[in-house]
């Protein structure tokens, strides 16, 4: 088709061949060839100058459309493998990305906006769930302790100290930091284990450290209604700082915990099964991690 097209752009298969850096006989039999397959003459020779017929007018026409499409399809498909284009499936977790998330998807788009972007907010036990059946690329969340670690790879973002948070009312309101033995006898809030596996388990391991089985009052399965608890008076509400920071109420208050306890977010995927879109996601994020900006 590249040859019949030459021949039909120059009108003389002599300059068609020093354009294609062909032989002339070679180039004739490929014409004669491409007529025979099509079972119609494309080109009338019978002229003392060369002429398209009716049916070479529409092949001329659909051979420009057809390399027009096939051009813009090699230059999608190396986009694609750039991972400028292309679909990005992420999950998170909601209260401790609601500091960043917003901006680094914001830049991403900006860098990459022919990138179809799909979010899920779930549970950190259910992303990381989707991220290891391949239903999601990439997932910020807590680590899932014995559960796909041998799948995916994690990058850690941030080490989340423990604290309390309690109304303005409480008698611990105001304090910088508290010990976790002060919590012996106190009613807490916690969220649920189904929840979040890492979080609770650690709680309970630092009450054990301290000496004391905490006495859970509630065990919600929404952080929010862990600070809607507290508000109400129910008990002392356990969270990271980052929840505190992004989505605690005016009226509470909250107070780092003592010896400190953390449980970690990190970026979780499948390294055997990035997606380009997925890995440019990842790049950006260890560019902003490496330059403070995730957490500005």
């Amino acid at each position: 088709m590249r040859y019949f097209q030459a021949v039909a752009e120059e009108m003389n298969f002599s300059r068609a061949a020093r354009r294609l850096h062909i032989a002339q006989p070679a180039l004739s039999r490929a014409v004669q060839e491409l007529e025979q397959e099509l079972g119609a003459r494309l080109i009338d020779r019978d002229r003392r100058t060369l002429a398209l017929t009716p049916a070479g007018e529409v092949l001329l026409h659909e051979t420009g459309v057809i390399f027009e499409r096939l051009e813009e399809s090699l230059r999608r498909v190396q986009r694609a493998a750039k991972g400028e284009e292309g679909e990005l499936r992420l999950g998170y977790i909601g209260p401790p990305t609601q500091g960043f998330l917003g901006r680094l998807l914001a830049e991403y788009r900006r860098r990459y906006p022919k990138v179809s972007l799909h979010l899920e907010e779930r549970t950190p036990e259910r992303v990381w769930e989707m991220v290891v059946k391949g239903r999601l690329a990439a997932a910020i969340t807590r680590p899932l302790p014995g559960q796909g670690g041998r799948l995916l790879a994690t990058l850690p973002l941030r080490a989340e100290p423990l604290g309390i948070v309690v109304p303005k009312s409480h008698p611990l309101a105001g304090r910088k930091t508290v010990p976790w033995k002060t919590l012996a006898g106190e009613p807490l809030i916690v969220l649920a284990r189904r929840e979040g596996v890492g979080l609770h388990d650690e709680i309970l391991a630092a009450c054990r450290e301290a000496g004391f089985t905490p006495a859970i009052a509630h065990s919600p399965s929404l952080m929010g209604t862990v600070l809607s608890y507290v508000e109400a008076g129910a008990g002392v509400g356990l969270a990271t700082d980052s929840v505190a920071a992004a989505s605690m109420p005016g009226s509470l208050s909250f107070a780092s915990l003592r010896p400190e306890r953390t449980v970690p977010l990190v970026l979780a995927w499948n390294p055997a099964e990035e997606p380009p879109a997925a890995r440019a996601f990842r790049e950006l994020v260890e560019a902003w991690k490496a330059s403070g900006k995730l957490w500005k």
